[in-house]
């Protein structure tokens, strides 16, 4: 079943005339026959709209029954069993009630789309989720209720409803939007010229970036060459805190004002295993990032600043965006912090935004535990502190301190091994424990300087003091460790979930899945090898980055999968710990080459399949649309040949066309099945020459009347490069079947004009059209639309025209002609440097 189609109005403001507009249009579309239903509209009190429902059929709405409350909703089962051509559903944004059939509104579109039902919605430009922190800037008000950008940017078509801020400020004052007893309110307040303004600014903004992205489609499909733009790919450097949301709506934005932006965020954590801060945080912000069209990244790297300039590097970004530092002024004095540094560091070619938001300067803490190992600078640090700590004490009680007595030397060795071991761990403190009862035996327990207790109870102060330094810096090392452990298990689980959803529901290819590897265990190269047999060599399945390993010897790191396929990792060696987690990324690989493999042999199967379908259709056109002509030729040789008949020399002449008419359609009909049959074989070798149009469109007309075409192909076209057998077959073709379908005395039209560096021929009739749904598949071989009488061909002019614009690289599509009747659009490329010399003309003639 086909997809429907979605058709958006888009306001900038409440009570610009967007449902009206939706209305207006169910009213015209109505009335040319089509079957359209108001799922949900909201007229909200409002008389004009409410009057545009009269004439609308109207589906029951779900009740449903909330603290108390009675509220309704769409009822999406309604619509799919109604099964209506369109349905009007208003409020696109809008977020249904609990005990819906789904959340969000546009959610239940998507339904009635992938049931084959038009759909016409409205929305509002505040509720569009990367412009919500403008919104809020402007209006003060912050959109609860917001779409996904990517949903509406997905319409096939968005219609602006636009109206100037003194115009909407009137009809609120008219009382056509609001109760009078809420008119002042909102004039004062919402409804302000400088927010509609800054409003339908967002708005004009938003839809001028659509139609670029649009124009940029159409360029694509049609080849038109042009000025290269520069293409925005923005990346975002999170942290994992909350900041990141506000960092990615900015990015989007900056994506937007550029055609084809991207947005690409990356987390990049450090490499002493899978660590990650705050999962659930980052786990809404690659939603978020997903949702606005981007792409989420984790990268591995010790020196953040080095390894996001890397990863922008390695990705041809243009831009990076990055928050103003969370960390308090004082903690500057630790280095300038990674903004700082990957600003001075950027160099000419990148260009770095440092964007405020509201967390700045309160603290680089987060609301989840670090969860990592004691790092290098922590070690370093307390080393320091065990070591020379002690050292520096005996010093400090020794020549600045009076005698201050035992028990309280021993509490400040002690404080030190304590110290010691909140920062470096269990060695450390070992070592500050070693050292600190040395220092106390020799310096303070009599008698001094040697290494000998007198008093027994000095003995059992110095063991007590050591019992309590090893175990307080056993408990430190083993809360460190367990917090690592902690950290392992919610990361691994991330992935895992990332596994279980992505790849498991198909969205994830190959190449995809072992990016995600490298870039998650910070390796070069990642590849998936194969092989038949035991003793068949391996194969490379897919790979990324480079020098991939071309056997799992070969690799540091190799994870097998059955006997027959491994995934091999260049790079470093991986601690046991992470094998776990890899075996899943493995296992899931061999899951994507397996449905890959599904996939090719289902391709292979709808081929055999069309194949078949061909051979039925060609065995029905030989049994039928091939002998009409030959019983015709048949019949009339028949006649003739009768010495039961005499015949007079008009009734021979004839006989003698009807014979001729037949064999000049059975030489058609064969000529077709003969040209498809070398278009599906691939045998079609075309030879392009520099050729002027008026001299090939003239010659494909030979097969029609005189009086059925208007031709106007200037002869200023600039020259083309195509092959001008295959082009005269394709012309011939498409004019045959509209001089087929035009209403008799209707003439068709063939011009051609330039456009860039192609040259557009169009074949103009008034016949009864196409309607969208089958403008493709009028194309594909055997295929005649409407009541074409059988005997009038095979449906291959079509399929066979197309398939001889292709093979001299152009296109041929389908239109609506204004008016009624359909435009065949032939295009194909100029020649290469060669343009047609204008003819000389007087001044006289050209003014």
């Amino acid at each position: 079943m086909a997809r429907g189609t979605l058709r958006i109005y888009l306001g900038a403001a409440p009570g610009v005339g967007k449902t009206y507009a939706m209305l207006s249009e169910a009213h015209r579309r109505v009335e040319r026959g089509t079957d359209c239903v108001v799922a949900f509209v909201e007229h909200h009190h409002r008389p004009r709209t409410e009057v545009m429902l009269h004439g609308l059929e109207q589906l029951p709405r779900r009740e449903i029954e909330y603290r108390g409350g009675t509220f309704t909703e769409m009822d999406v089962d309604a619509v799919l069993r109604r099964a209506p051509k369109v349905a009007l559903v208003d409020e696109l944004a809008h977020t249904n009630m609990p005990g819906s059939r789904n959340t969000k509104r546009w959610r239940d579109v998507e339904e009635l789309l992938a049931a084959g039902i038009d759909v016409i919605s409205t929305v509002n430009i505040q509720h569009l989720e990367s412009l919500g922190d403008v919104v809020e800037s402007i209006t003060g008000v912050r959109q609860r209720e917001t779409v996904p950008d990517e949903v509406v940017r997905r319409a096939d078509q968005i219609e602006l409803v636009d109206m100037s801020p003194q115009a909407l400020r009137r009809r609120m004052a008219h009382g056509n939007i609001y109760k009078p007893d809420k008119v002042d309110a909102a004039l004062s307040n919402y409804f302000r010229p400088g927010n509609l303004t800054a409003l339908r600014e967002l708005a004009l903004l938003w839809v001028a970036d659509r139609v670029d992205a649009h124009l940029t489609e159409y360029r694509s499909e049609h080849h038109v060459s042009a000025i290269w733009g520069s293409r925005e790919r923005i990346v975002v450097g999170l942290t994992g805190g909350p900041e990141g949301r506000t960092l990615i709506r900015r990015a989007a934005r900056l994506a937007e004002k550029g055609a084809g932006g991207e947005v690409m965020a990356v987390y990049i954590s450090r490499s002493d295993g899978l660590t990650a801060v705050s999962p659930k945080e980052l786990a809404l912000q690659r939603t978020l990032v997903e949702d606005l069209g981007g792409t989420f990244h984790q990268v591995v790297g010790d020196d953040i600043p080095a390894a996001l300039l890397d990863f922008a590097r390695g990705v041809n970004a243009t831009q990076i965006v990055l928050g103003v530092s969370r960390r308090r002024s004082w903690q500057y004095v630790f280095g300038p912090g990674v903004g700082a540094t990957v600003a001075r560091e950027s160099g000419p070619d990148l260009d770095v935004h440092l964007i405020t938001h509201a967390e700045v300067g309160k603290g680089r803490g987060l609301p989840v535990a670090r969860g990592a190992r004691l790092g290098r600078s922590r070690v370093i640090s307390g080393w320091l502190a065990g070591v020379l700590g002690p050292l520096l004490l005996t010093w400090l009680l020794k020549s600045v301190v009076p005698d201050i007595g035992l028990a309280n030397h021993m509490l400040l060795f002690l404080t030190l091994t304590v110290a010691a071991a909140l920062l470096g761990g269990l060695l450390p403190a070992l070592a500050s424990a070693v050292v600190g009862s040395t220092l106390l035996n020799w310096f303070f327990t009599p008698p001094v300087h040697t290494l000998t207790v007198a008093d027994p109870q000095n003995i059992v102060a110095i063991v007590v003091f050591v019992g309590v330094a090893v175990a307080v810096a056993s408990v430190v090392d083993l809360a460190a460790r367990r917090t690592h452990q902690a950290a392992r298990l919610r990361a691994e689980s991330e992935i895992l979930s990332f596994l279980s959803g992505n790849v498991l529901r198909g969205e994830t290819g190959l190449e995809d899945l072992l990016e995600r590897v490298r870039e998650t265990f910070g390796m070069e190269s990642v590849a998936l090898l194969e092989r038949a047999g035991e003793k068949d060599p391996w194969t490379c399945a897919g790979s990324v980055g480079p020098r991939p390993a071309t056997t799992p010897d070969a690799a540091d790191v190799d994870v097998p999968v059955g006997d027959h396929t491994a995934l091999s990792l260049c790079g470093r060696v991986l601690p046991a710990a992470d094998r776990r987690v890899l075996a899943a990324f493995a296992a899931q690989a061999a899951v994507v080459v397996d449905r890959r493999r599904l996939k090719g042999e289902a391709d292979r199967a709808e081929e055999l399949a069309e194949g078949n379908r061909i051979r039925t259709a060609l065995l029905a056109a030989v049994s039928h649309d091939l002998r009409t002509p030959l019983a015709g030729i048949k019949a009339a040789v028949t006649s003739l040949r009768s010495d039961d008949v005499e015949w007079s020399e008009e009734d021979q002449a004839e006989l003698l066309e009807a014979i001729e008419e037949g064999a000049d359609r059975l030489d058609h009909l064969v000529g077709n099945l003969l040209d498809m049959s070398r278009l599906q074989t691939g045998t079609v070798t075309p030879i392009i020459r520099e050729t002027d149009l008026d001299e090939v469109v003239p010659m494909a007309l030979g097969a029609v009347p005189e009086d059925t075409v208007d031709l106007d192909v200037p002869e200023s076209l600039p020259m083309v490069g195509v092959d001008r057998g295959l082009l005269e077959r394709s012309v011939a073709n498409i004019v045959e079947n509209a001089v087929k379908y035009s209403p008799p005395g209707e003439r068709v039209l063939v011009s051609a004009s330039a456009m860039a560096d192609r040259v557009e021929i169009r074949v103009v009739d008034r016949g009864p059209g196409v309607p969208d749904e089958v403008k493709d598949r009028i194309f594909e071989p055997f295929q005649r639309y409407g009541d074409a009488p059988r005997g009038d061909g095979v449906g291959l002019g079509l399929a066979v025209a197309r398939g001889f614009a292709e093979a001299i690289g152009g296109t041929l599509h389908a239109e609506d002609t204004p008016g009624g009747g359909l435009t065949m659009v032939l295009a194909v490329r100029t020649a290469p440097g060669r343009r047609r010399e204008r003819p000389d003309v007087s001044p006289a003639v050209t003014s």
